[in-house]
């Protein structure tokens, strides 16, 4: 048998070398493709990780230290008053807009046009909102007091203390609103929506919005889960077919005005402070929904089918197309 050539021993290795360096930069295409889409920028779906990573980054290692310094100075009392609130939501709206800014840069967009546009600010969507979270929860009271599981003793407060309250509780619920909108259904649902769609995304945040109230709150039953998740996607539906959060944004503000300030009923075990009402509730809990209030009752769940059709109604042939 003939001896193999010098020169082919010599091409073996260097064949070999050269097809390793093929194969080391076919997985590193991959692997970067796996991150960096067509438009050689990062994946929308590796931005919501980062931004979900970046929240509770902001919020629990920068910001909640510097907000329970603030509390202990200005001798914020525990429990269920509308400072307390303002004071809390104030904290998730410096969150939502550190977080949702560098973002805004990388796009090169403005923080607005992720569903809070300026020129919309508390204008007729906020007011049609406002107005739809206004009959809703009104509807859940007297639903109640109806079929007897809320009764009405009169006024909790008196003179002044009326509006100085109620202007208080629509401060608080503004920021409420406000926060938990660009918070949750800002760029989240915007960035999510790009990479998973509408509909997926929006399942997505309502569970993430619902476990970050059942997590947090003394109480918390499934009941209330159903109410946090349907709410979460009505707010999604909302910017789905208005374009932006301001629907959601007054919707949010007057849903949870009525509960806390105006009916006054128990949130997570804790009793409004500053309610414009003397109420009592005696019921079976599905009813009453027991220590989460009306949150928690069987009578949200048809109001919210009414709430979605309404939408829908309102805004049919509108859709927005480009989140």
């Amino acid at each position: 048998m003939d001896e193999p050539s010098g020169n082919l021993l010599a091409e073996q290795p260097l064949a070999t070398v050269i097809l390793f360096r093929q194969q080391k930069r076919a997985a590193l295409r991959a692997i970067a493709n796996m991150f960096i889409g067509p438009d050689a920028r990062l994946r929308f779906i590796w931005r919501a990780v980062i931004f979900v990573a970046l929240t509770l980054v902001v919020e629990n290692y920068l910001l909640d230290p510097l907000f329970a310094i603030a509390a202990r100075a200005f001798h914020l009392a525990r429990g269920l008053s509308a400072p307390g609130v303002a004071f809390g939501e104030f904290e998730n709206l410096l969150v939502a807009l550190i977080c949702t800014a560098p973002f805004a840069f990388y796009e090169r967009r403005r923080i607005g046009s992720y569903g809070l546009p300026p020129r919309g600010a508390f204008g007729g969507r906020t007011g049609e909102g406002f107005a739809v979270g206004t009959i809703f929860a009104g509807a859940v009271a007297l639903g109640m007091i109806a079929l007897g599981g809320m009764q009405v003793h009169g006024l909790n407060l008196a003179g002044s203390a009326v509006l100085l309250s109620a202007l208080a509780w629509l401060g608080a619920n503004i920021l409420v609103g406000v926060a938990e909108e660009l918070y949750f259904r800002g760029y989240f649902l915007r960035v999510l929506w790009r990479s998973i769609g509408f509909w997926p995304a929006s399942a997505a945040i309502a569970l993430v919005f619902a476990a970050d109230h059942y997590f947090f709150k003394p109480g918390e039953n499934v009941w209330d889960v159903i109410t946090l998740v349907a709410f979460s996607l009505l707010c999604c539906y909302s910017v789905l077919k208005t374009g932006t959060l301001w629907f959601a944004v007054g919707l949010h503000i007057a849903f949870d005005f009525m509960q806390l300030f105006v009916i006054g009923t128990p949130n997570g075990e804790q009793v409004p402070v500053g309610r414009l009402l003397n109420v009592t509730f005696n019921g079976p809990a599905w009813l009453t929904g027991g220590v989460l209030g009306t949150e928690a009752s069987w009578l949200m769940y048809p109001g919210f089918v009414l709430a979605f059709l309404y939408v829908g109604w309102r805004y049919r042939g509108q859709e927005l197309t480009e989140p």
